[in-house]
């Protein structure tokens, strides 16, 4: 076992949060598994480790498929937290087979490529629309203006979600999302138990009502959905839209902000994209990897494993480190250097395994449609200020960041 990574990885220090990547290549440099105690973590910080965990059964997004929380030598979550747990745990990327498969095959039946691919020209006509204001205006937020209103429509589209009450689905899913960040607080926890409440309440009425009148939104999808006479649960369609919304807008709406502050601190790269704008989709690939949107992925092992020689005992956890495995040298050419054509780019930015991003493929479409329209409407969009980061580790994002045309 590596020495204590305390005096290194520090994740509620504003300097670490600010840019981890240098204590990541220490943590790399003391080994290949390494004893955290303030969260109580082993942490994994090189890519093929991190690759290969992803997708080593030994290891669990949960373990009350197999053991009680007691048989694994874990308090249960306290009784006033239990909205929140009911929510997330009955969501597939916290489940484990059979369930787990069980959901996703469903889930797929109404998430299918061509579904996904029907929404394209929503997603490209609302970027357009996006970025039109923005040029309009001479510039503002990129964040509110552009990166979070587009992925936040285009899964309310998809769901089935009225127009006017999607402002309710922001606010509700970054109170939810405040429970994955390592240790959070009382006020953290209070937040994302009322929130599951509110939008479970909400999703319960919505698929109450697409019950009586079915439509071609991926609600309606999800009631139809079934395999050999099994049908997803009310609790099971609840969590898996409540999922979908926040996994389907939180990557996207950081990648984005995070891919820009990365291209105006390396102009040589941006004024290469706006030259060649077919670069988009490596450049969308490169930037995924250069500031990782999730930063920090958990799992629970199930069975002793072995990693460098240091055996890593059932009941623990595991943090996987994937901003870390996205700057291993080993793996990338130049880690720390941005470089949009670079071709050989194996990210780990959307999971591996079974819990592979089942909406990669739409976020890749949002990325991409949202950056051409920047690159072909404001030609000129520079930096206004420089921006602040939120204190938060594990997602990984901007309070804002406000742009201008010159």
């Amino acid at each position: 076992m590596a020495a204590a990574a305390d005096l290194v990885f520090d994740p509620w220090d504003p300097a670490f949060v600010a840019d981890p990547y240098p204590a990541y290549a220490e943590l790399r440099a003391r080994g290949r598994v390494i004893r955290y105690e303030p969260t109580d973590q082993w942490l994994v910080p090189h890519h093929a480790d991190v690759s290969a965990l992803l997708r080593d059964r030994r290891l669990g997004r949960t373990y009350r498929h197999r053991f009680t929380h007691e048989e694994f030598g874990r308090t249960p979550p306290p009784p006033e937290h239990e909205p929140f747990h009911t929510l997330n745990d009955h969501g597939m990327l916290d489940l484990e087979p059979p369930d787990h498969t069980r959901i996703r095959r469903l889930v797929s039946k109404a998430f299918t490529p061509r579904t996904v691919e029907r929404l394209r020209p929503y997603v490209h006509g609302l970027a357009h629309e996006l970025v039109a204001a923005l040029v309009r205006e001479g510039g503002g937020d990129l964040l509110s203006d552009v990166a979070e209103p587009l992925p936040v429509a285009v899964i309310a589209e998809m769901l089935g979600v009225p127009e006017a009450d999607r402002a309710l689905l922001r606010p509700w899913s970054a109170d939810i999302c405040g429970m994955y960040e390592l240790n959070p607080s009382p006020e953290s926890a209070a937040r994302a138990v009322r929130a599951s409440v509110e939008f479970s309440d909400y999703l319960r009425e919505l698929i109450a009502a697409r019950r009586k009148e079915p439509g071609e939104d991926l609600i309606s999808g999800l009631i139809a959905a079934h395999d050999e006479g099994d049908r997803l649960t009310e609790q099971e369609m609840i969590s898996t839209a409540v999922l979908l919304l926040n996994a389907g807008h939180e990557a996207t709406v950081n990648a984005t902000v995070n891919g820009w502050w990365a291209l105006f601190r390396n102009p040589a790269q941006l004024a290469a994209l706006r030259a060649d704008h077919s670069l988009v989709p490596s450049a969308i690939e490169e930037l995924m990897r250069y500031d990782t949107p999730l930063q920090l992925f958990e799992r629970w092992v199930l069975d002793d494993i072995e990693i460098d020689g240091t055996t890593v005992p059932r009941g623990a956890e595991i943090a996987m480190l994937f901003g870390s495995a996205n700057h291993d040298p080993a793996v990338f050419t130049g880690p720390d250097r941005l470089d949009l054509t670079r071709e050989d780019n194996p990210h780990i930015s959307f999971s591996a395994g079974i819990h592979y991003c089942i909406g990669a493929p739409l976020a890749r479409i949002e990325l991409a449609a949202s950056m051409t329209a920047l690159l072909q409407q404001a030609p000129t969009l520079t930096l206004a200020s420089e921006p602040k980061r939120k204190p938060n580790f594990v997602i990984r994002g901007l309070e804002r960041l406000d742009v201008e045309l010159r």
